[in-house]
This record gives C-alpha cells, structure tokens and sequence, in this order.
C-alpha cells in the first residue's frame, strides 16, 4: 500500500479515514480540498486544480481523498489501493452537521488556512442533489477498477474499523 485513493461523498469519513491511515503507514496525505480552495473560500481555476492533482498522483507515495473527478482516471492509474467509502445519507449529513458545529469559525484539519467552519445551507442542498448521481459516479469508478488494484467498499464504521485494523496487524503495529 503506497498509494491510496479515497472517494466518498461529503461526511463519509474520507478526511478520518486518511489521517488514520497515514498514521499507521506513514504515507502522506493529500486533502482535495486543501487543493480546491484558497484562503477565504476562493475557488482555485479548474485548471490550477488539475495541475496540482496531477503533481501529487506523480509523488511516490500518497493517500489522495477527495473527489475533482476530473482527474480521477490518472489518479485510478496510479494508485494501488482504491477504497470506496459509500455511507448512508442521514450518516453523512449528521456527520456534516456535526463538524460544521465542532469547527464552527475555525479551519479544519483538512482545508487551507483561512477558510473557517462555516454554515451553508446551500452546501446541504447540494449534498441532496447529488446524492444519487455522484454515488452512481463512484460505484462506476469502484466497478471500472483494474484488477491489480486493491478495491474496498465500506459502508459502515464497524467495516472501516476492521479495516484499519487489518492494516495495522499487517504494518506490526498494535
């Protein structure tokens, strides 16, 4: 496992599961969303996006979470551990929820420096309206996986968990 890529719609556990993971392995995390946004919650051009994509599926190792399907099919390539995370809507709003309340006026761990927690009601209405269609998007990407991938899907924290215990056994670590 060298290289991870981690899809899943907003509060499916991407961000958790990748710092979990980089614990354990050591490998470095790369949050789209850090490269998505700029301080006070400008959007990077689509272009620059792709550019800085690009040049984190060329390092050597990586765990990559995140969407901008744009580059997904370079990233699919290069990765070697494909992991799905594929979590009923009332979870991920609660979790979305959750956070937004938790971080409230703060950056997350996962976004850049001046983009503090906030609430956004269009957020919400997004993560409705694309709730079937960016699920259908991942479960073809997950389908269309090469074989001489490592592919998981997990639908609940008790699959994750096991998960990442199964790493942990296999890393030497307790």
């Amino acid at each position: 496992m060298r290289r991870v890529m981690i899809v899943g719609q907003p509060g499916s556990g991407k961000s958790t599961l990748a710092r979990s993971l980089a614990q354990v392995t050591g490998l470095p995390v790369v949050h789209i969303d850090q490269l998505l946004w700029q301080s006070g919650w400008v959007l990077r051009p689509k272009a620059e996006v792709d550019v800085l994509c690009l040049e984190a599926h060329a390092r050597p190792c990586w765990i990559f979470e995140g969407g901008h399907s744009p580059t997904w099919a370079d990233r699919l390539e290069r990765c070697d551990t494909l992991i799905w995370l594929d979590v009923p809507l009332p979870l991920r709003m609660f979790r979305v929820l959750r956070r937004t309340l938790r971080h409230y006026g703060y950056a997350r761990p996962d976004l850049p420096p001046g983009c503090p927690e906030r609430f956004d009601i269009s957020f919400l209405v997004w993560i409705w309206r694309t709730r079937k269609t960016a699920r259908e998007k991942m479960r073809r990407l997950h389908e269309g996986a090469l074989t001489d991938k490592s592919c998981y899907r997990f639908t609940r924290a008790a699959e994750i968990d096991g998960f990442l215990s199964d790493v942990r056994d296999r890393a030497g670590c307790s």
